[in-house]
């Protein structure tokens, strides 16, 4: 039996380059699901060093490359996310999809718009130097911490709560959904999967990959629905080491297809 295929399905929040990101299971997640439109809606980098990413990392930009050829029918979107800021222009044209601030799209006749969340994160918005200086100590905290990173994963979630990111983002989402006459709003940001309705606006959080719990949305005749990813593994393998054999983009391009799909004109903002 063929395996179900959705309409959309919606992850953000990968932070490729973080010590706590979970590439590899993203990656088995897009490769299990089928699936017609892909959206990643936001800080699928963590920052704008390349040097970070491991090997897994650099697996999951070429399944999306493969992804977007035209041969396979799929529309791949990419929403930016505060922290793919000064990435998404080179990213784009690599792997070959459109970047979007602000995406809708209509279905089963509905209005829906994908659009990061730090837009209504007040502390974001006025505070970006600060942000950006966080950033930088976070991840350089990772690479201290304990292999199963307890203390940056509680610090996440801490963060979260201290600046009341959920209620913020999920209200801000909400006002601008009625504002552009939407049913349903998707945003990521807050690594908080949640569903809250108000006024018949239906607001989804897709989650993210960084933490002990992963999450995606999808989209369908049926509605939407908030997937928990489970069957991972804690371990990592040579694979997820960075130094000397840390991928090069030749290998990456080889990964990719872009070595055989060298006709293929990428399409960037």
């Amino acid at each position: 039996m063929d395996p179900h295929a959705y309409n959309t399905l919606i992850l953000s929040d990968l932070h490729l380059g973080a010590e706590t990101s979970h590439a590899r299971e993203a990656t088995q997640v897009l490769k299990q699901n089928c699936f017609k439109r892909l959206i990643l809606l936001g800080d699928i980098f963590a920052d704008l060093n390349f040097a970070r990413l491991t090997k897994d990392h650099w697996k999951f930009l070429g399944y999306i490359r493969k992804l977007s050829n035209p041969k396979r029918n799929i529309e791949v979107v990419w929403v930016e996310g505060n922290h793919d800021h000064g990435l998404t222009d080179i990213m784009s044209h690599l792997v070959g999809v459109r970047v979007y601030q602000h995406y809708e799209w209509l279905y089963d006749g509905r209005r829906h718009i994908a659009i990061h969340g730090h837009q209504f994160d007040g502390f974001q918005v006025n505070n970006l130097r600060l942000s950006s200086v966080g950033t930088s100590l976070y991840l350089l905290l990772q690479k201290l911490d304990f292999k199963s990173k307890p203390i940056v994963r509680l610090i996440d979630r801490l963060n979260t709560r201290w600046l009341r990111m959920s209620t913020k983002v999920s209200s801000g989402a909400l006002h601008y959904a009625c504002q552009h006459d939407a049913d349903r709003i998707f945003c990521g940001h807050t690594h908080e999967a949640i569903h809250v309705e108000e006024d018949r606006i239906h607001y989804y959080n897709t989650g993210g990959w960084v933490d002990s719990r992963l999450t995606y949305v999808t989209v369908d005749e049926q509605g939407v629905c908030i997937h928990e990813y489970n069957e991972r593994t804690d371990d990592r393998d040579s694979s997820q080491e960075r130094g000397e054999i840390d991928p090069s983009f030749a290998d990456f391009a080889d990964q990719a297809g872009l070595l055989e799909d060298a006709e293929y004109e990428s399409v960037g903002r």
